[in-house]
């Protein structure tokens, strides 16, 4: 049996893979990759059918992070010429939701930058949260606020957050490389207290900051080992302003066999294609559909995406439709055995630059300004 035949049939029995087949999978050559696509099709189709999940983000408080991860547009000492403001009342917080759920979105994520929490922040995203619900009781929420204390994931769910999302972003080995303000074990732990809060965890990666293989099939491995319920997969977004300006260091080939490793790894969980699928995938968005199944719709944190309407005839396009706020997103078995279940209905060398750095389009709409968002 062939090693992407092997991995269809793994995933299909919900059977991780060995380190070395994740391995060979991004070893795999562009001559494969269309093979590399429909193997990893096969194992999303059995899992998920052809729906696609919508999610909508949006960012309650931009930049001045004290954090110092290399990545980040808002990170400490950041040059990045991005939008910065303090935290959205409620109401403009729902309204920008709105935006999303109209154009479709299952999901709301709730993000602000910063290390942590307070509770007082803890009480302004509770607000919030009721804001949007009283429009729509039945979305769901995703809150993504950083490290949790003691009590603080309680909270939130008794507010009405569904998720909790805390990117472990690299592996264990690389994480001093790209962060010196925490480590690893501290993203794992947030991860792990939002599970035990009664939140589903979702928890995902970034591909492109200098990484071998072997960190990402490792990140992946460890997403499975904390059994998230959710794993967005980022492509670095090389602001200017940040120590990572000007890496680019991905194809959309390359983009491609890194999302059918994490659904080899992840088979049988929500895999998004998140930040960056735009300006690295390209025009293969498309057949990324056929690996994931669910995306982020319009606009990111402090940049932008494609228009939401180019969201929406892509994925019509490609024939897949989207996911109903009134079916489940996750497979029964998982519904059964997650602690929070879901809610029913509702190369080495960097090439130059040139040519790149215009396709990374700073947010100037939407949340934090007097523009309607894209959605």
């Amino acid at each position: 049996m062939s090693l992407l035949e092997t991995m269809a049939d793994k995933g299909l029995r919900r059977e991780p893979p060995t380190r070395a087949e994740a391995l060979a999978v991004l070893a795999t050559s562009d001559d494969d990759l269309l093979d590399v696509v429909a193997a990893a099709g096969r194992v999303r189709r059995h899992w998920f059918g052809r729906r696609v999940k919508l999610n909508y983000l949006v960012n309650l408080k931009s930049g001045l992070c004290p954090e110092d991860c290399t990545y980040c547009s808002q990170r400490l000492g950041s040059k990045a010429d991005i939008l910065t403001y303090t935290w959205l009342k409620p109401e403009q917080a729902a309204d920008a939701a709105a935006a999303g759920m109209a154009a479709g979105a299952k999901r709301v994520c709730l993000v602000a930058s910063g290390r942590g929490p307070t509770d007082r922040d803890v009480g302004r995203v509770a607000d919030t949260i009721a804001a949007i619900k009283e429009r729509s009781p039945d979305v769901e929420i995703c809150a993504c606020l950083g490290f949790l204390s003691d009590g603080q994931g309680e909270r939130l769910r008794e507010a009405g957050a569904h998720a909790y999302n805390h990117n472990l972003n690299t592996s264990d080995a690389q994480y001093a490389d790209i962060c010196t303000t925490h480590d690893f074990s501290d993203r794992a732990d947030t991860v792990q207290r939002a599970q035990a809060a009664g939140l589903s965890p979702c928890s995902g990666l970034i591909a492109g900051m200098g990484e071998a293989d072997e960190d990402l099939v490792d990140v992946a491995f460890a997403l499975r080992g904390l059994d998230v319920d959710s794993v967005p997969v980022n492509f670095l977004i090389p602001f200017e302003g940040t120590p990572l300006a000007g890496r680019w260091s991905l194809t959309p080939q390359r983009c491609l066999r890194i999302l059918a490793m994490v659904r080899f790894v992840c088979p049988d969980v929500e895999v998004r294609l998140a930040g960056g699928r735009e300006i690295h995938l390209r025009s293969l968005q498309p057949l990324a559909l056929h690996i994931v199944n669910s995306i982020f719709l319009g606009d990111y944190l402090t940049s932008e995406g494609q228009a939401g309407k180019a969201d929406l005839d892509m994925i019509a396009d490609a024939g897949f439709e989207v996911e109903g706020a009134d079916v489940p997103t996750m497979p029964g078995h998982r519904r059964e055995e997650s602690a929070a279940p879901e809610a029913e209905p509702a190369s080495d060398a960097e090439p130059a630059p040139t040519g790149h750095a215009d396709l990374v389009s700073v947010r100037r709409r939407g949340a934090g300004t007097d523009l309607p968002p894209n959605a």
